[in-house]
């Protein structure tokens, strides 16, 4: 076994397990994808730590425990299309795919999804594409879509993202509050976004799911 298999084996039964992960499909998704692939080179050694890896811009691979439990509550299944929102690398992406039917990939940054895009391809993710284009936009053309997960936090969720999920479809969204941030679930019933609260976790706000600037005269 490879030392990165073994540390992917570690990172399921000492983060995702304990955090009542229990989807036999997520786990398997975390034990096979891997995850060292999706981070920047410089931070290969640290991919399987119990935290949020780096990107560039502000921009992080969210750690493996918010990832698996933001996953677990979503509970995609295999005929759905999901939209990754912020895609970075991919690592989100790949995994899903291991879940749904397809997943659109958006990521704004060029680089990244060049990147995102070459990995994805060499680890024969075939039902994954990458869109580049803006994060608050979303990526109509493809939609609507049954699930909808954002790689990063929001203080303000752009209306834009919510109108490209079907009726009766699920997002998943980390709102942050100062320090404060709390993955929530939004169900799409009647065109109106039902959220309930699923988990605490913590990650920087993404650029353009700021606060909205107070206007004054």
């Amino acid at each position: 076994m490879s030392s990165f298999a073994s540390l992917r084996t570690t990172m399921v039964d000492t983060q995702i397990r304990p955090s009542d992960v229990t989807k036999y499909p997520i786990i398997d998704a975390m034990l096979e994808v891997p995850r060292e692939l999706y981070v920047p080179d410089a931070y290969r050694e640290v991919a399987y730590a119990g935290r949020n890896v780096p990107l560039q811009k502000g921009r992080v691979v969210l750690e493996p425990r918010t990832l698996a439990k933001m996953l677990d509550a979503l509970n995609i299944q295999p005929d759905e299309l999901v939209l990754d929102v912020a895609a970075g690398l991919g690592y989100a992406s790949a995994v899903a795919a291991r879940l749904a039917q397809a997943v659109v990939a958006l990521e704004e940054d060029e680089a990244m999804a060049e990147e995102a895009e070459s990995t994805l391809a060499a680890q024969s993710v075939d039902n994954a594409v990458v869109i580049q284009g803006g994060l608050t936009e979303g990526a109509a053309q493809h939609g609507p879509y049954d699930v909808i997960m954002i790689q990063g936090a929001v203080v303000n969720l752009p209306q834009a993202l919510t109108a490209q999920l079907k009726e009766g479809g699920r997002i998943a969204c980390l709102f942050m509050d100062g320090e404060c941030g709390a993955v929530r679930i939004g169900y799409k019933i009647d065109g109106v976004v039902n959220w309930r609260f699923s988990f605490n976790a913590g990650a920087p706000v993404l650029p353009g799911f700021e606060a909205e600037k107070a206007f004054s005269l």
